[in-house]
């Protein structure tokens, strides 16, 4: 029976996506692991592997489409002994923008029922479980719950033999609607408020979209608390400025977010009950410092994590950092290059800004906000006022996961390392 191939859920947070370009063509063959098409989804544009062998029977969403919804039928697969005749009718997909008809279906095709897409199923943490049309299929059939079956696909993806091997004791439990996000005001109830006062209306693009969704929800289910505190940079920047003039015949420069950064991941050693997310019903303990720094592109952010940033020397963080934000801004990262870690960095001094308080990443227990280092009058052990530069940070701290005084202390351990950075380069 033919196969409908289906808009995949590229990452986590992806709900459509634009089919950028088609790779095949009908009639081509194609074996698992062979590359179908170029999609962008909110983050990136991404490379869609095919996870079944057979032939292209028909293409149903031409390239340039754009919200193609994820589960949404995208082409139909023939396997082997099929041809186009056994194709009796056209899996019924969501509407495409392309500002383009759709291409009509070859004439030597004869319309039949292929079988409904289910959506793609989630575990009981609510991460989407990537599995192929056939495995889906299949684990339906078979009554199989496919939280409970380990893809042995690319990238972890449930394939027909994962589920053809599967135990049948692994049957499906019946799962929970989630529940739906709130929302604002319709688009229409605000539009008719500014109807004759002119606007230029801005369309949201995937990214955009995300990070509303995202941040409403961190803001509406994460009770946040905000620790600040002053700090002395004089020391660093000085250390800075003479490991910049022995590295520079390296062609390496450091910046202070790179000394930050190393702050940070080594805090978080020092600190291991801090080092932890929110996992919904538990909280997990990191053992790695893995730390997100949030990275400004064009239209929204990213933040890219640096894994065992603690382990890192300044030079391989700097470069480490320089090549995440590159490729960030030309929404060339991997999802495994922007999900996980527990902390998070956003650093706005560089556009001046004195303070600020930042919203936490989920599942992150904690993000720093960091200002701008500036001259101010500071009173000196000894009594005298003195200029120094000063540096404005704020830990917002998800209290789930970290009371106020390890909070504290967390951020103690911060200070210290940027006050005193010849001790955590040790």
């Amino acid at each position: 029976m033919p196969i409908e191939i289906l808009m995949p859920a590229l990452s986590p947070t992806m709900e459509e996506g634009t089919l950028a370009k088609w790779l095949v063509k009908e009639g081509d063959p194609v074996q698992s692991g062979d590359i179908l098409a170029e999609i962008e989804t909110d983050k990136a544009t991404m490379e869609f592997e095919a996870v079944d062998d057979g032939i292209i029977g028909r293409i149903l969403v031409p390239e340039g489409s754009e919200g193609v919804k994820v589960n949404t039928p995208i082409a139909v697969l023939l396997e082997d002994g099929e041809t186009a005749a056994d194709i009796k009718k056209a899996p019924e997909s969501a509407p495409a923008k392309t500002g383009q008809p759709a291409a009509p279906a070859p004439a030597a095709t004869a319309p039949v029922a292929t079988p409904q897409s289910q959506p793609a199923p989630v575990s009981a943490s609510g991460a989407r479980i990537f599995a192929s049309p056939l495995a889906r299929r299949i684990a339906a059939e078979k009554g199989l719950d496919l939280r409970m079956i380990k893809g042995s696909g690319p990238h972890g993806r449930i394939v027909k033999a994962d589920v053809e091997s599967s135990p049948p004791a692994l049957q499906s439990a019946p799962q929970a609607a989630p529940a739906p996000m709130p929302t604002g005001p319709q688009a229409e109830a605000v539009m008719k408020i500014y109807q004759d006062r002119p606007f230029t209306e801005i369309k949201l693009d995937g990214m955009r979209k995300i990070i509303a969704a995202r941040l409403t929800e961190a803001k509406q289910t994460i009770p946040h608390f905000y620790l600040r505190r002053d700090i002395r940079i004089d020391a660093l920047l000085d250390l800075r400025r003479k490991m910049n003039a022995t590295l520079e015949e390296r062609g390496i420069k450091l910046s202070v977010n790179d000394f930050i950064i190393k702050a940070c991941a080594n805090a978080l050693q020092a600190v291991p009950e801090a080092n932890a997310v929110w996992a919904g019903d538990r909280i997990l303990q990191l053992k790695p410092s893995d730390v997100a720094v949030a990275v400004a592109v064009d239209g929204g952010l990213f933040t890219p994590v640096l894994k065992d940033a603690d382990k890192a020397p300044l030079s391989q963080i700097s470069a480490m950092m320089k090549d995440l934000a590159a490729r960030a801004r030309e929404r060339k990262l991997s999802p495994e290059e922007y999900q996980g870690g527990s902390f998070a960095i956003s650093n706005l001094g560089m556009f001046g800004i004195d303070n600020f308080d930042a919203v936490i990443n989920p599942p992150h227990g904690a993000i720093l906000a960091v200002g701008a280092g500036k001259k101010r009058p500071v009173v000196t052990d000894d009594g005298s006022i003195a200029a120094a530069t000063v540096m404005s940070v704020t830990l917002s701290v998800d209290h789930r996961v970290i009371d106020g005084a390890l909070g504290a202390k967390l951020l103690q351990s911060i200070v210290d390392n940027l006050e005193n950075p010849l001790a955590m380069l040790a």
